[in-house]
């Protein structure tokens, strides 16, 4: 049985480089060394480089190969664990697509669409998704605090526009604080996305459709925990447990399925692929979509495989057939 070549790509480079790191070390632990080669491959600021425990060696890319074991490889499939640029934004899957390899994430044009936090929401909108209503400011916009704040009130949340890894958001209360929340979101990004603070619960679900079949989980309740100070879900709360993510979230039947309809359409909408996870706001019966993350965290920790084991999926499955699905389309 000849085996495949499966490049796990990680690293990335962007601060979520470390998440990316342990999302990789649980998806090589969980895919069959019988069926597969995996090659660990770190695509960051120094360079592009397969590393195994005994070797590093750089990346050939005019083809995707590498030398293993004395030998020249070149991947059949990239399982892309990247959180953030290049991984997420559709810059790596159009070079793959040169090169006619497939992968496991959504395509080019929906990873950078969905990437830009008001391209997806203005997107969405025209199919009558509800949204916070949001301002996006780019660098050397004559910015007016004022009128931000007319228009959105306060409290609000300034973000960077793209990527999902919450650096540089901040919860604004006050109206001196605003040029301050804009400045510090902008040391992230080169566009700010300012919303309208909602209070609700905030709610996330995954969704993947492979190999002819829809699975949608349970939905994740995100809980801040208030002894630490947490007010709103952002990079510690993720990733530094100082977050309860309750599955399946505490909600009614009705409003799981509705959930999991809303989340199947936008799936469809955005023209997505593989397993992916929508974040929203619940708020007096009405749900708003917060953004959707096209390449969302594998670790033991991560809301991924909290969802698929609560469904009863193990991550040796969902990994199985998103191999599949992605080969079944070369």
């Amino acid at each position: 049985m000849t085996k495949t070549k499966v490049a796990l790509i990680y690293g990335g480079f962007s601060r979520e480089k470390e998440i990316s790191e342990n999302s990789a070390k649980c998806i090589k632990s969980t895919l069959d060394p019988e069926k597969y080669e995996v090659y660990p491959i770190l695509i960051d600021k120094n360079g592009w480089f397969y590393k195994s425990e005994t070797e590093t060696n750089a990346i050939n890319k005019t083809d995707f190969s590498f030398t293993a074991n004395s030998k020249k490889v070149i991947p059949d499939i990239a399982y892309i664990i990247i959180h953030g640029t290049p991984g997420e934004n559709g810059i790596l899957q159009s070079y793959l697509d040169l090169l006619n390899i497939p992968y496991t994430t959504c395509n080019a044009f929906t990873s950078a669409l969905t990437f830009n936090k008001a391209a997806t929401k203005y997107f969405l909108s025209q199919h009558n998704i509800k949204t916070a209503p949001s301002i996006l400011l780019r660098k050397n916009d004559i910015i007016s605090t004022k009128t931000i704040i007319e228009e959105l009130g306060l409290p609000m949340f300034v973000k960077p526009n793209n990527g999902g890894s919450s650096f540089g958001a901040t919860k604004v209360k006050k109206s001196e604080e605003l040029l301050l929340a804009i400045e510090n979101a902008f040391n992230e990004d080169h566009e700010v996305i300012i919303e309208t603070y909602i209070p609700a619960t905030e709610l996330t679900c995954g969704v993947m459709k492979v190999c002819g079949k829809e699975f949608l989980f349970s939905p994740t309740e995100i809980v801040p925990k208030k002894e630490m100070n947490k007010e709103f879900f952002d990079y510690e709360a993720k990733y530094k447990g100082l977050a309860e993510e309750i599955t399946p979230a505490r909600i009614s039947k009705e409003l799981t399925e509705e959930i999991q309809s809303l989340s199947s359409k936008i799936y469809d909408i955005l023209g997505c692929n593989g397993v992916v996870r929508i974040d929203y706001l619940y708020s007096e019966s009405t749900l708003y979509f917060m953004e959707i993350n096209t390449v969302p965290g594998m670790s033991e920790q991560s809301i991924i495989p909290q969802q698929a084991s609560y469904y009863g999926m193990s991550l040796n499955k969902l990994n199985d057939m998103l191999i599949d699905d992605a080969l079944s389309k070369r």
